[in-house]
Protein backbone atom coordinates (compact mmCIF):
# COMPACT_ATOMS: atom_id res chain seq x y z
CA UNK A 1 0.00 0.00 0.00
CA UNK A 2 1.24 3.65 -0.96
CA UNK A 3 2.35 5.58 2.23
CA UNK A 4 -0.25 8.41 0.96
CA UNK A 5 -2.52 5.51 2.01
CA UNK A 6 -2.45 5.87 5.36
CA UNK A 7 -3.97 8.53 7.93
CA UNK A 8 -1.02 10.26 9.57
CA UNK A 9 -2.46 10.96 13.26
CA UNK A 10 -0.52 13.87 15.28
CA UNK A 11 0.82 12.53 18.82
CA UNK A 12 -2.10 12.31 21.13
CA UNK A 13 -4.68 13.05 18.71
CA UNK A 14 -8.05 11.48 18.97
CA UNK A 15 -9.70 9.88 16.03
CA UNK A 16 -12.28 11.72 14.38
CA UNK A 17 -15.46 11.44 11.14
CA UNK A 18 -12.68 13.52 9.28
CA UNK A 19 -9.86 11.08 9.90
CA UNK A 20 -12.49 8.04 8.47
CA UNK A 21 -13.83 10.04 5.48
CA UNK A 22 -10.10 10.58 4.25
CA UNK A 23 -9.36 6.81 5.36
CA UNK A 24 -12.03 5.57 3.09
CA UNK A 25 -11.35 8.07 0.30
CA UNK A 26 -7.88 6.95 0.14
CA UNK A 27 -8.70 3.25 0.28
CA UNK A 28 -11.28 4.04 -3.37
CA UNK A 29 -8.18 5.65 -4.70
CA UNK A 30 -6.29 2.69 -4.34
CA UNK A 31 -9.12 0.03 -4.61
CA UNK A 32 -9.33 1.51 -8.39
CA UNK A 33 -5.48 1.90 -8.84
CA UNK A 34 -5.58 -2.37 -8.09
CA UNK A 35 -8.18 -3.06 -10.33
CA UNK A 36 -6.88 -1.32 -13.14
CA UNK A 37 -3.81 -2.98 -12.48
CA UNK A 38 -4.98 -6.36 -12.09
CA UNK A 39 -6.44 -5.41 -15.46
CA UNK A 40 -3.33 -4.54 -17.29
CA UNK A 41 -1.12 -7.78 -15.29
CA UNK A 42 -4.13 -10.06 -16.62
CA UNK A 43 -4.42 -8.83 -20.12
CA UNK A 44 -0.72 -9.23 -20.44
CA UNK A 45 -0.88 -12.54 -19.95
CA UNK A 46 -3.20 -13.89 -22.27
CA UNK A 47 -3.36 -13.85 -26.12
CA UNK A 48 -4.74 -10.91 -27.37
CA UNK A 49 -6.72 -9.55 -30.04
CA UNK A 50 -7.25 -5.70 -31.14
CA UNK A 51 -9.98 -5.46 -27.98
CA UNK A 52 -7.89 -6.98 -25.28
CA UNK A 53 -5.15 -4.77 -26.43
CA UNK A 54 -7.70 -1.97 -26.64
CA UNK A 55 -8.07 -3.02 -22.97
CA UNK A 56 -4.67 -2.96 -22.13
CA UNK A 57 -3.78 0.24 -23.07
CA UNK A 58 -6.53 1.85 -21.39
CA UNK A 59 -5.28 -0.24 -17.85
CA UNK A 60 -1.94 0.35 -18.72
CA UNK A 61 -3.03 4.58 -19.32
CA UNK A 62 -4.98 4.36 -16.10
CA UNK A 63 -2.15 3.33 -14.42
CA UNK A 64 0.40 6.02 -15.56
CA UNK A 65 -2.51 8.35 -14.68
CA UNK A 66 -3.35 7.00 -11.26
CA UNK A 67 0.40 6.73 -10.16
CA UNK A 68 1.22 10.02 -11.47
CA UNK A 69 -1.48 11.56 -9.42
CA UNK A 70 -0.31 9.73 -6.21
CA UNK A 71 3.14 11.27 -6.93
CA UNK A 72 1.47 14.54 -7.10
CA UNK A 73 -0.19 14.16 -3.69
CA UNK A 74 1.81 12.90 -1.88
CA UNK A 75 4.29 15.02 -2.42
CA UNK A 76 2.53 18.06 -1.08
CA UNK A 77 2.58 15.97 2.24
CA UNK A 78 5.69 13.89 2.43
CA UNK A 79 8.22 12.56 0.65
CA UNK A 80 6.84 9.75 -1.82
CA UNK A 81 8.07 6.12 -0.50
CA UNK A 82 10.72 8.38 1.74
CA UNK A 83 12.94 8.69 -0.90
CA UNK A 84 14.34 12.37 -1.33
CA UNK A 85 12.89 13.23 -4.15
CA UNK A 86 13.56 17.02 -4.75
CA UNK A 87 10.55 19.39 -4.61
CA UNK A 88 8.38 16.78 -2.21
CA UNK A 89 6.78 17.36 1.16
CA UNK A 90 6.30 20.63 -0.58
CA UNK A 91 4.34 22.20 2.42
CA UNK A 92 6.51 21.20 5.49
CA UNK A 93 9.57 22.66 3.55
CA UNK A 94 7.81 25.69 2.72
CA UNK A 95 6.25 26.16 6.11
CA UNK A 96 7.50 29.46 6.64
CA UNK A 97 7.10 31.22 3.63
CA UNK A 98 3.17 29.52 3.96
CA UNK A 99 2.95 31.48 7.20
CA UNK A 100 4.11 34.39 5.89
CA UNK A 101 1.99 34.51 2.96
CA UNK A 102 -1.24 33.42 4.81
CA UNK A 103 -0.76 36.09 7.21
CA UNK A 104 -0.02 38.84 4.22
CA UNK A 105 -3.34 37.43 2.73
CA UNK A 106 -5.39 38.12 5.75
CA UNK A 107 -4.08 41.12 5.94
CA UNK A 108 -4.44 42.17 2.94
CA UNK A 109 -7.33 41.06 1.72
CA UNK A 110 -9.71 40.67 5.18
CA UNK A 111 -8.24 43.66 7.37
CA UNK A 112 -7.33 46.14 5.44
CA UNK A 113 -8.74 49.65 5.62
CA UNK A 114 -11.61 49.89 2.43
CA UNK A 115 -12.73 46.18 3.15
CA UNK A 116 -13.58 47.07 6.66
CA UNK A 117 -14.70 50.37 5.90
CA UNK A 118 -16.70 48.92 2.99
CA UNK A 119 -17.80 45.98 6.22
CA UNK A 120 -19.68 48.94 8.04
CA UNK A 121 -21.20 51.09 5.62
CA UNK A 122 -22.72 47.52 4.04
CA UNK A 123 -23.98 46.80 7.44
CA UNK A 124 -24.50 49.91 9.45
CA UNK A 125 -23.43 48.68 13.07
CA UNK A 126 -25.43 51.67 14.79
CA UNK A 127 -28.63 49.92 13.64
CA UNK A 128 -27.98 46.64 14.39
CA UNK A 129 -26.90 47.27 17.42
CA UNK A 130 -30.00 49.31 18.76
CA UNK A 131 -31.82 46.70 17.16
CA UNK A 132 -29.68 44.38 19.24
CA UNK A 133 -30.51 45.96 22.34
CA UNK A 134 -33.96 46.59 22.36
CA UNK A 135 -34.46 42.58 21.25
CA UNK A 136 -35.93 40.88 23.91
CA UNK A 137 -33.75 39.75 26.68
CA UNK A 138 -30.36 41.41 25.15
CA UNK A 139 -30.41 43.72 27.54
CA UNK A 140 -30.71 41.79 30.49
CA UNK A 141 -27.98 39.46 28.78
CA UNK A 142 -25.67 42.31 28.27
CA UNK A 143 -26.54 43.01 32.62
CA UNK A 144 -25.44 39.46 33.11
CA UNK A 145 -21.89 39.75 31.53
CA UNK A 146 -21.35 42.56 33.08
CA UNK A 147 -21.54 41.06 36.81
CA UNK A 148 -20.30 37.86 35.56
CA UNK A 149 -16.99 39.99 33.86
CA UNK A 150 -17.13 42.13 37.44
CA UNK A 151 -17.12 38.84 39.59
CA UNK A 152 -13.91 37.69 37.72
CA UNK A 153 -12.36 40.89 38.03
CA UNK A 154 -12.73 40.78 41.83
CA UNK A 155 -11.69 37.99 42.27
CA UNK A 156 -8.39 38.35 40.55
CA UNK A 157 -8.00 41.32 42.64
CA UNK A 158 -8.75 39.16 45.57
CA UNK A 159 -5.13 37.52 45.17
CA UNK A 160 -2.80 38.51 47.93
CA UNK A 161 0.07 39.14 45.30
CA UNK A 162 -2.51 41.01 43.86
CA UNK A 163 -3.17 43.42 46.14
CA UNK A 164 0.41 43.98 47.18
CA UNK A 165 1.19 45.06 43.53
CA UNK A 166 -1.78 47.35 43.78
CA UNK A 167 -0.70 49.20 46.56
CA UNK A 168 2.89 49.28 45.22
CA UNK A 169 1.88 51.08 41.79
CA UNK A 170 -0.20 53.32 43.74
CA UNK A 171 2.58 53.96 46.18
CA UNK A 172 5.00 54.17 42.54
CA UNK A 173 2.15 56.52 40.83
CA UNK A 174 2.09 58.98 43.78
CA UNK A 175 5.90 59.26 44.32
CA UNK A 176 5.70 60.54 40.60
CA UNK A 177 3.48 62.78 41.23
CA UNK A 178 3.85 66.75 42.02
CA UNK A 179 1.29 67.11 43.96
CA UNK A 180 1.16 71.01 44.45
CA UNK A 181 2.38 71.43 40.54
CA UNK A 182 -0.74 68.59 39.20
CA UNK A 183 -3.36 70.81 41.96
CA UNK A 184 -2.36 73.99 39.77
CA UNK A 185 -2.74 72.39 36.50
CA UNK A 186 -6.10 71.15 36.86
CA UNK A 187 -6.92 74.61 38.16
CA UNK A 188 -5.58 76.16 35.45
CA UNK A 189 -7.18 74.22 33.17
CA UNK A 190 -10.87 75.27 35.18
CA UNK A 191 -9.93 78.49 34.63
CA UNK A 192 -8.75 78.45 31.01
CA UNK A 193 -11.46 80.77 29.02
CA UNK A 194 -13.47 81.59 32.48
CA UNK A 195 -14.77 78.29 33.00
CA UNK A 196 -14.16 79.16 36.70
CA UNK A 197 -16.71 82.03 36.51
CA UNK A 198 -19.48 79.54 36.00
CA UNK A 199 -18.13 78.12 39.65
CA UNK A 200 -18.80 81.12 40.99
CA UNK A 201 -21.90 82.43 39.53
CA UNK A 202 -23.25 78.62 40.79
CA UNK A 203 -21.59 79.52 44.22
CA UNK A 204 -23.76 82.33 44.75
CA UNK A 205 -27.07 80.68 43.71
CA UNK A 206 -26.36 78.02 46.21
CA UNK A 207 -25.72 80.48 48.97
CA UNK A 208 -28.63 82.81 47.82
CA UNK A 209 -30.92 79.24 47.94
CA UNK A 210 -29.79 77.80 51.36
CA UNK A 211 -30.24 81.47 53.13
CA UNK A 212 -34.01 81.44 51.74
CA UNK A 213 -34.54 78.42 53.18
CA UNK A 214 -36.84 79.39 56.37
CA UNK A 215 -34.46 77.04 58.55
CA UNK A 216 -31.40 78.72 57.38
CA UNK A 217 -32.80 81.75 58.43
CA UNK A 218 -34.20 80.64 61.48
CA UNK A 219 -31.03 79.81 62.43
CA UNK A 220 -28.65 82.88 61.12
CA UNK A 221 -31.79 84.77 63.21
CA UNK A 222 -30.68 82.76 66.49
CA UNK A 223 -27.19 83.63 66.19
CA UNK A 224 -27.47 87.35 65.52
CA UNK A 225 -29.42 87.45 68.84
CA UNK A 226 -27.12 85.67 70.57
CA UNK A 227 -23.78 87.17 69.45
CA UNK A 228 -26.28 91.16 70.36
CA UNK A 229 -26.77 88.76 74.26
CA UNK A 230 -23.49 88.13 73.96
CA UNK A 231 -21.50 91.05 73.08
CA UNK A 232 -23.59 93.75 73.90
CA UNK A 233 -25.71 92.41 76.67
CA UNK A 234 -27.24 96.57 77.25
CA UNK A 235 -28.13 96.54 73.96
CA UNK A 236 -29.85 93.72 73.72
CA UNK A 237 -32.16 94.62 76.32
CA UNK A 238 -33.11 97.53 74.91
CA UNK A 239 -33.58 96.38 71.43
CA UNK A 240 -36.43 94.18 69.55
CA UNK A 241 -33.78 91.80 69.25
CA UNK A 242 -35.72 89.01 67.43
CA UNK A 243 -36.91 91.27 64.89
CA UNK A 244 -33.37 92.39 64.08
CA UNK A 245 -32.26 88.91 64.38
CA UNK A 246 -35.46 88.05 61.74
CA UNK A 247 -34.57 91.53 59.89
CA UNK A 248 -31.00 91.22 59.25
CA UNK A 249 -31.25 86.79 57.90
CA UNK A 250 -33.27 88.40 55.54
CA UNK A 251 -31.45 91.52 54.67
CA UNK A 252 -28.42 88.89 54.06
CA UNK A 253 -30.21 86.61 51.55
CA UNK A 254 -31.52 90.39 49.90
CA UNK A 255 -27.94 91.32 49.74
CA UNK A 256 -26.73 88.51 47.91
CA UNK A 257 -29.38 87.79 45.84
CA UNK A 258 -28.82 91.24 44.63
CA UNK A 259 -25.12 90.79 44.23
CA UNK A 260 -25.49 87.57 42.46
CA UNK A 261 -27.93 89.23 39.84
CA UNK A 262 -25.36 92.10 39.83
CA UNK A 263 -22.31 89.64 38.68
CA UNK A 264 -24.63 87.97 36.56
CA UNK A 265 -25.12 90.62 34.75
CA UNK A 266 -21.82 92.42 34.60
CA UNK A 267 -19.23 90.60 33.24
CA UNK A 268 -16.93 93.08 34.19
CA UNK A 269 -18.05 93.09 38.42
CA UNK A 270 -15.66 93.78 40.52
CA UNK A 271 -16.36 90.75 42.64
CA UNK A 272 -15.31 88.59 39.12
CA UNK A 273 -12.24 90.53 39.01
CA UNK A 274 -11.45 89.75 42.94
CA UNK A 275 -12.23 86.04 42.33
CA UNK A 276 -9.60 86.05 39.04
CA UNK A 277 -7.02 87.47 40.80
CA UNK A 278 -7.47 85.48 43.81
CA UNK A 279 -7.63 81.84 42.05
CA UNK A 280 -4.29 83.06 39.55
CA UNK A 281 -2.71 84.13 42.48
CA UNK A 282 -3.01 80.65 44.47
CA UNK A 283 -2.54 79.15 41.12
CA UNK A 284 1.17 80.87 40.48
CA UNK A 285 1.85 79.97 44.54
CA UNK A 286 0.96 76.32 44.00
CA UNK A 287 3.73 76.21 41.17
CA UNK A 288 6.32 78.54 42.39
CA UNK A 289 6.25 79.05 45.83
CA UNK A 290 8.78 76.90 47.58
CA UNK A 291 6.82 76.78 50.51
CA UNK A 292 3.63 75.29 48.82
CA UNK A 293 5.87 72.95 47.11
CA UNK A 294 7.51 71.42 50.28
CA UNK A 295 3.95 71.09 51.50
CA UNK A 296 3.23 69.45 48.52
CA UNK A 297 6.15 67.20 48.75
CA UNK A 298 4.92 66.48 52.27
CA UNK A 299 1.70 65.55 51.58
CA UNK A 300 3.10 62.79 48.92
CA UNK A 301 5.26 61.58 51.41
CA UNK A 302 3.05 61.20 53.84
CA UNK A 303 0.56 59.30 51.70
CA UNK A 304 3.34 57.06 49.93
CA UNK A 305 4.98 56.26 53.22
CA UNK A 306 2.46 56.11 56.35
CA UNK A 307 1.49 52.90 57.46
CA UNK A 308 -1.86 54.20 58.63
CA UNK A 309 -3.13 55.50 55.35
CA UNK A 310 -1.67 52.42 53.45
CA UNK A 311 -3.94 50.35 56.14
CA UNK A 312 -6.84 52.70 55.96
CA UNK A 313 -6.85 52.37 51.80
CA UNK A 314 -6.64 48.84 52.30
CA UNK A 315 -9.73 48.61 54.59
CA UNK A 316 -11.30 50.96 52.32
CA UNK A 317 -10.74 49.12 49.64
CA UNK A 318 -11.92 45.57 51.49
CA UNK A 319 -15.00 47.01 52.19
CA UNK A 320 -15.52 48.21 48.84
CA UNK A 321 -14.76 44.98 47.80
CA UNK A 322 -17.12 43.31 50.21
CA UNK A 323 -20.27 45.67 49.03
CA UNK A 324 -19.43 44.76 45.03
CA UNK A 325 -19.54 40.94 46.10
CA UNK A 326 -22.65 41.67 47.37
CA UNK A 327 -23.95 43.23 45.13
CA UNK A 328 -23.32 40.86 42.03
CA UNK A 329 -24.44 37.96 44.38
CA UNK A 330 -27.75 39.01 44.37
CA UNK A 331 -30.11 38.01 41.77
CA UNK A 332 -31.14 41.76 41.77
CA UNK A 333 -27.68 43.54 41.34
CA UNK A 334 -27.50 47.38 41.40
CA UNK A 335 -25.04 46.75 38.39
CA UNK A 336 -27.03 44.89 36.36
CA UNK A 337 -30.06 47.07 36.57
CA UNK A 338 -27.91 49.93 35.90
CA UNK A 339 -26.28 47.91 32.94
CA UNK A 340 -29.48 47.06 31.52
CA UNK A 341 -30.96 50.41 32.02
CA UNK A 342 -27.81 52.16 30.20
CA UNK A 343 -28.32 49.28 27.22
CA UNK A 344 -32.16 50.22 26.68
CA UNK A 345 -31.35 53.59 26.62
CA UNK A 346 -28.51 53.41 24.37
CA UNK A 347 -30.50 51.08 21.90
CA UNK A 348 -33.54 53.82 22.08
CA UNK A 349 -31.53 56.37 21.84
CA UNK A 350 -29.40 54.71 18.27
CA UNK A 351 -33.00 53.92 17.02
CA UNK A 352 -34.68 57.16 17.45
CA UNK A 353 -31.75 59.30 15.84
CA UNK A 354 -30.65 58.81 12.56
CA UNK A 355 -27.94 61.75 13.31
CA UNK A 356 -26.62 59.71 16.08
CA UNK A 357 -26.32 56.68 14.36
CA UNK A 358 -25.11 58.15 11.30
CA UNK A 359 -22.12 60.34 13.95
CA UNK A 360 -21.39 56.43 15.55
CA UNK A 361 -20.79 54.91 12.29
CA UNK A 362 -18.73 58.06 11.28
CA UNK A 363 -16.69 57.55 14.32
CA UNK A 364 -16.18 53.81 13.97
CA UNK A 365 -14.82 54.20 10.79
CA UNK A 366 -12.41 56.75 11.68
CA UNK A 367 -11.33 53.90 14.33
CA UNK A 368 -10.94 51.31 11.78
CA UNK A 369 -8.96 53.90 9.68
CA UNK A 370 -6.94 54.68 12.44
CA UNK A 371 -6.30 50.93 14.11
CA UNK A 372 -6.58 48.77 11.22
CA UNK A 373 -3.70 49.04 9.85
CA UNK A 374 -1.50 48.18 13.17
CA UNK A 375 -4.27 45.47 14.55
CA UNK A 376 -3.82 44.21 10.83
CA UNK A 377 -0.04 43.62 10.99
CA UNK A 378 -0.28 42.25 14.73
CA UNK A 379 -2.64 39.68 13.11
CA UNK A 380 -0.76 38.91 10.43
CA UNK A 381 2.81 38.31 12.16
CA UNK A 382 1.00 36.03 15.17
CA UNK A 383 -0.49 34.16 12.17
CA UNK A 384 3.18 33.93 10.77
CA UNK A 385 4.75 32.88 13.92
CA UNK A 386 2.00 30.96 14.86
CA UNK A 387 2.57 29.00 11.64
CA UNK A 388 6.30 28.75 11.88
CA UNK A 389 6.15 27.33 15.45
CA UNK A 390 3.99 24.09 14.43
CA UNK A 391 5.90 20.80 14.09
CA UNK A 392 6.20 20.52 10.28
CA UNK A 393 4.51 17.16 10.40
CA UNK A 394 1.81 17.96 12.05
CA UNK A 395 1.10 20.81 9.77
CA UNK A 396 1.11 18.69 6.82
CA UNK A 397 -0.74 16.18 8.30
CA UNK A 398 -3.63 18.73 9.67
CA UNK A 399 -3.92 19.92 6.20
CA UNK A 400 -4.39 17.21 4.55
CA UNK A 401 -6.90 15.91 7.09
CA UNK A 402 -8.72 18.64 5.94
CA UNK A 403 -7.76 18.78 2.47
CA UNK A 404 -6.67 15.33 1.32
CA UNK A 405 -9.86 14.20 0.70
CA UNK A 406 -10.56 16.17 -2.08
CA UNK A 407 -7.05 15.27 -3.22
CA UNK A 408 -7.88 11.44 -3.26
CA UNK A 409 -11.01 12.32 -5.72
CA UNK A 410 -8.01 13.50 -7.79
CA UNK A 411 -6.61 10.36 -8.03
CA UNK A 412 -9.56 9.02 -8.93
CA UNK A 413 -10.36 11.69 -11.96
CA UNK A 414 -6.50 10.91 -12.68
CA UNK A 415 -7.06 7.01 -13.48
CA UNK A 416 -10.29 7.55 -14.81
CA UNK A 417 -9.12 10.43 -17.41
CA UNK A 418 -5.65 8.25 -18.12
CA UNK A 419 -7.48 5.35 -18.73
CA UNK A 420 -9.45 7.77 -21.42
CA UNK A 421 -6.52 9.01 -22.97
CA UNK A 422 -4.95 5.62 -23.34
CA UNK A 423 -8.60 4.74 -25.18
CA UNK A 424 -8.00 7.84 -27.53
CA UNK A 425 -4.38 7.21 -28.24
CA UNK A 426 -4.63 3.61 -29.20
CA UNK A 427 -7.68 4.36 -31.00
CA UNK A 428 -5.64 6.92 -32.86
CA UNK A 429 -2.63 4.70 -33.38
CA UNK A 430 -4.41 1.46 -34.41
CA UNK A 431 -7.41 3.34 -36.54
CA UNK A 432 -6.76 1.52 -39.80
CA UNK A 433 -7.32 -2.11 -37.79
CA UNK A 434 -9.73 -0.52 -36.22
CA UNK A 435 -11.37 0.40 -39.53
CA UNK A 436 -10.79 -2.71 -41.41
CA UNK A 437 -12.38 -5.01 -38.49
CA UNK A 438 -15.09 -2.42 -38.52
CA UNK A 439 -15.41 -2.98 -42.11
CA UNK A 440 -14.96 -7.04 -41.77
CA UNK A 441 -17.40 -7.57 -39.19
Amino acid sequence: MPDSDRVEHPAGAVETPAHVALRRAKRQALALLLVVTAVFVATSLVERGLLLNCIKAMAEAAMVGALADWFAVVALFRRPLGLPIPHTAVIARNQERIGRNLGSFVRDKFLDVPSLVALIRRHDPAERLSQWLLAPGNAALLGQQAVRLASAALETVQDAQVERFVQKAVRTLIGQLDLSRALAAVLGTLTHNGRHQALLEEVLHKLVEWLQNPETREWVAQTIVAWLKKDHPRTEKLLPTDWLGDKGSAMLARALETLMSEVAANPQHTLRAQFDGALQRFVERLRHDPEWLRKGEEIRTYLQTDPTVGEYAKTLWVDLRAALQRDLADADSVLARQVVKLGVWLGESLAADPALRQSFNTRMEGWVQGLAPDVSQFVAQHIQDTVQRWDAEQMSALIELNIGKDLQYIRINGTVVGGLIGLVLFGLSHAREIARAVAGG
